[in-house]
């Protein structure tokens, strides 16, 4: 059978499918759509199954982008290849003379009402951080001066930030799930970055949220670093932290810190992305040329050259083939024992020693 035969096939069966072939997405079943740790990387909150996965086998991981289908997502969990994924269905479907092949059941239609309301929600929950921000170089934001320093980045100027794009909140609400009962409970109140989240057409569309103590350290939660829900159609175009006059070169970097130490280190704008995936799906304005300053990363089974060097290679591949000038800086040398990865906070702080750059360029 072909793939797109063995999908109709599919449709209304994921949830058993999954059950079968992938036993480690049973809480992400349970839990659809809400985040839950992921069957991959592990962590708290990093995977969601789609609303509608029992007909399309979709989801989403943090770091690793969208599984718009079973296929993918079997692939990605288990670590399969296109030929074992496909012949596993066909035997879960009953086509490869399995006795006893998955049902089908009929997911029930999201109502549009419901969808509407999610987004109404989505916004007021955005515009209420917003409101209660303010400027970084503000007498409150000095948690967040506190913080920077304490990662290194000490000689930046924050009047070269731009503040409508990345503020301070004194004092914002933290969530974490219960994994009791699923819900969303309030852990406290901290000190916050806020960084906006542009959509690809450049729109805000969420915010990015940095948790921290007054003395500038990481808040004592679980997840320190998240984002908030958005109603974007995508997240491609980033977070801009900093813009200097006309420039027309750009820096785009994975993390807010790593940026801000690039803007400081090279005098150059920088974007962050946020993460891998959407930094392997950037977005820039147009007119400009960039310059990837890429993580360097641990290889891993799903990232065999390591997660940030292989986004920012597909990224800057795009980037040519769209007739956008374009280059990756990547940290020399080998990733220190003990430590996942490398960045350009990593080596502008001193962290590591890092005296010399690997680039590619066009």
């Amino acid at each position: 059978m072909e793939a797109k035969d063995v999908k109709e096939m599919a449709a209304g069966r994921w949830e058993s499918i999954f059950a079968r072939l992938a036993p480690q997405l049973e809480k992400a079943v349970d839990r659809a759509p809400n985040h839950v740790p992921c069957p991959v990387h592990g962590g708290t909150d990093g995977f969601r199954l789609f609303r509608d996965f029992n007909d399309t086998g979709g989801g989403v991981c943090n770091t690793c982008g969208i599984k718009h289908d079973g296929y993918a997502t079997l692939m990605w969990v288990n670590g399969w290849d296109f030929k074992t994924t496909h012949e596993a269905l066909q035997d879960a479907l009953g086509v490869g003379g399995s006795s006893q092949p998955i049902p089908k059941v009929t997911s029930k239609p999201v109502a549009k009402k419901v969808k509407e309301k999610d987004v109404e929600d989505i916004r007021d929950s955005l515009n209420h951080v917003w409101k209660n921000s303010v400027a970084l170089s503000s007498p409150e934001a000095r948690p967040a001066r506190k913080y920077f320093a304490n990662r290194g980045i000490t000689n930046v100027d924050f009047r070269k930030i731009d503040s409508k794009m990345i503020r301070f909140v004194p004092s914002l609400e933290h969530y974490e799930e219960d994994p009791n009962d699923g819900k969303f409970k309030l852990t406290g109140m901290y000190p916050a970055i806020v960084a906006m989240v542009c959509d690809a057409s450049g729109r805000p569309s969420t915010i990015h949220r940095t948790y921290l103590t007054a003395d500038g350290t990481k808040a004592p939660v679980q997840s320190p670093k998240k984002m908030m829900r958005h109603c974007a159609d995508d997240l491609f175009g980033a977070m801009q932290i900093a813009l200097l006059g006309n420039s027309k070169v750009l820096a785009i970097t994975e993390g807010i810190e790593t940026a801000l130490a690039v803007m400081s280190a090279f005098n150059i704008p920088a974007w962050a992305a946020g993460n891998a995936y959407l930094l392997e799906h950037f977005v820039p304005p147009k007119g400009v040329d960039v310059v990837i300053y890429a993580d360097k990363d641990q290889p891993s089974k799903q990232h065999p050259e390591g997660h940030g060097q292989g986004s920012a290679k597909l990224l800057l591949k795009r980037l040519w083939a769209e007739g956008i000038k374009a280059s990756i800086k990547i940290p020399e040398g080998n990733i220190p024992q003990g430590m996942k990865s490398v960045d350009w906070l990593d080596v502008v702080s001193g962290a590591i020693q890092a005296p010399t750059m690997k680039t590619v360029a066009r």
